[in-house]
């Protein structure tokens, strides 16, 4: 799909529209292979950029060809949820930056993403949006890409406090399995926030980009917000981890009580069956014939049974 905006200056608005012209962001998400000819027929976009930026294994990094350079972050996603654990489920994909001399700005991946609805519906908040500013263009999609992350966190969060509640209550596979997919989400968006920051430290140093004045407050602001990203998800792992711990404590900790519980159980009903057998054999006893000696078997057995009870309770064996 291909969406092409440019910046009205006389509405102040951004428009979309048809044609590709010079000084319009291009956007390019799960393109069909006629678009992607289109698009570097059109532009002389470089094929190898627009087809590293659909790699989802792509990792943030800078690329610099002739007059072209690409910037390819990692992009907070929320997969589909899995229906047998009823979890959401969160990765990362590549959205790659395409800037071409001074004439294009195009931004590529595999799927639509909310991180540039933001910009394209105009709620972007810091400084003036212009398509024809590519280095603010990317710093803000930096900034945003930042925020989102902190977005998905804060939910995430909220979902490991209900799991929390509900683990105190059960201890199926089921929970584990939950608790696997947190973890997940915590290794890639770690993996993703790290090398977005190696992006934003080399472009700050101006080589890459020309960096203004009034874009580096950008700049800088992004690099804050994905510095507390990280912070977030290095807190967030430490608390599963910890969770993850007392998940398998508290397995172990119930497997003992079962154990223990089934072992008193037995024993107090070995005791009758260890009279029975004994007094049932081949041997003559008092009373063997009488209904009396039935009855001082059956009292026999149930006080020693009692007793036996009482020594286990006492002991919190039972």
């Amino acid at each position: 799909m291909i969406e092409i905006f440019k910046t009205n200056d006389n509405l102040k608005k951004i428009e979309k529209i048809n044609q590709i012209e010079k000084g319009a962001w291009i956007n390019l998400y799960n393109p069909t292979h006629e678009e992607i000819e289109y698009i570097i027929n059109k532009t002389g976009a470089d094929r190898g950029f627009i087809e590293n930026s659909l790699d989802t294994e792509e990792r943030s990094h800078i690329d610099i060809e002739d007059e072209q350079a690409l910037i390819s972050i990692n992009v907070p996603v929320k997969e589909m949820t899995a229906k047998a654990t009823k979890v959401k489920r969160y990765t990362t994909i590549p959205l790659g930056m395409i800037i071409i001399k001074d004439d294009y700005i195009i931004t590529v991946s595999s799927e639509k993403l909310e991180v540039l609805n933001s910009i394209t519906s105009e709620r972007i908040i810091l400084g003036e949006f212009a398509t024809y500013k590519k280095s603010r263009i990317i710093f803000q999609v930096l900034y945003k890409v930042a925020e989102e992350y902190i977005g998905f966190l804060d939910i995430i969060n909220k979902d490991i406090e209900k799991f929390e509640e509900k683990l105190e209550k059960t201890m199926q596979n089921k929970e584990l399995i939950k608790l696997i997919h947190f973890q997940k989400s915590m290794i890639y968006f770690d993996a993703a926030l790290k090398s977005n920051q190696s992006v934003m430290e080399r472009l700050k140093r101006g080589k890459i980009i020309k960096l203004y004045d009034e874009d580096e407050d950008i700049l800088e602001d992004a690099a804050i917000e994905n510095r507390q990203a990280m912070e977030m998800v290095t807190t967030y792992s430490e608390i599963l981890n910890g969770m993850i711990e007392v998940f398998g404590t508290m397995v172990s900790n119930n497997l003992n009580i079962v154990m223990k519980f089934l072992t008193s159980i037995t024993i107090l009903i070995s005791i009758p069956t260890l009279i029975a057998s004994i007094l049932g054999m081949n041997v003559v006893f008092p009373f063997a014939t009488n209904i009396v000696g039935f009855w001082i078997v059956m009292l026999v057995s149930i006080v020693a049974t009692v007793i036996t009870w009482a020594y286990l309770k006492k002991k919190d064996l039972i």
